[in-house]
């Protein structure tokens, strides 16, 4: 079974044998490719793992780009000969979604809220560093209780670079002290450590509102391994989570 995760910057992959997590590949999101394009890409990553698309008889897809969304569904169709599990609407998930609006919820929360329970209890908190950052609440009993959205770390570095004419773009890295000595240094502190405290501050103000129960921290996405170690909270980094979240509602669907 095959799981996309298909985000505003990155494609994260899965290929899965049963519950076993064979492989994953992170790419570049396009927005305009076609069914035949992500065919191959597919296919050749697969190769690398001794398998092809012949080998896969199903697909389960949480997606925020909507052309890639139908793209991954018209795959489905033609190579696999079967329709793409698409989470959204009218799918089984497991998960209660107490928020003014569920509809609104997308498949990364909900597939991260599933998976942060089954794996770890409640009540816990995903931080899923991606384009943006997604904080999810999750219940003692496993239901999306809401949470809050950010700016990236690197929508955030972006932005600052865009802005501020004398400003050179640097490694997103924490550098050795907060109180940089030359430019780079300063440019770095301030936005790996402020970003740090925006993380650690939302930490706070979501836990203390969820209740007397102390939650699990979960970080998940592509920047969380430059962000977690850093941020007072986190307690693991679960890089599948989303996609192990797919997987449990494909199970629940079929």
């Amino acid at each position: 079974m095959l799981a996309a995760d298909v985000g505003n910057t990155n494609v994260v992959l899965g290929v899965y044998d049963g519950a076993k997590l064979v492989s994953t590949w992170r790419t570049a999101t396009r927005h305009d490719q076609t069914e035949d394009e992500l065919a191959v890409m597919v296919d050749a990553l697969l190769i690398r793992e001794d398998l092809s698309l012949d080998d896969v008889d199903a697909l389960v897809l949480g997606s925020v780009v909507p052309p890639l969304t139908a793209s991954f569904m018209r795959l489905a169709e033609r190579y696999l000969d079967q329709p793409a599990l698409v989470i959204g609407p009218g799918v089984k998930t497991g998960v209660r979604l107490r928020v003014d609006n569920p509809s609104e919820v997308g498949a990364d929360r909900i597939a991260n809220t599933l998976a942060a329970h089954r794996r770890y209890g409640g009540p816990a908190i995903v931080v899923d560093f991606g384009t943006t950052t997604n904080f999810d609440v999750v219940s003692a009993e496993g239901d999306f209780l809401g949470g809050a959205f950010a700016p990236g770390l690197e929508v955030s570095a972006e932005s600052l670079f865009g802005r501020a004419a004398r400003l050179f773009r640097v490694p997103l890295t924490a550098p050795a002290n907060a109180i940089g000595k030359n430019t780079a240094d300063c440019i770095r502190s301030g936005i790996v450590f402020g970003y740090v405290g925006l993380v650690e501050g939302l930490l706070v103000r979501l836990t203390a509102e969820l209740g007397p129960a102390t939650p699990r921290v979960l970080a998940t996405g592509g920047l969380a391994a430059t962000i977690a170690p850093l941020a007072r909270g986190i307690e693991r980094v679960d890089d599948d989570l989303t996609l192990e979240g797919l997987r449990l509602l494909w199970e629940l669907n079929t």
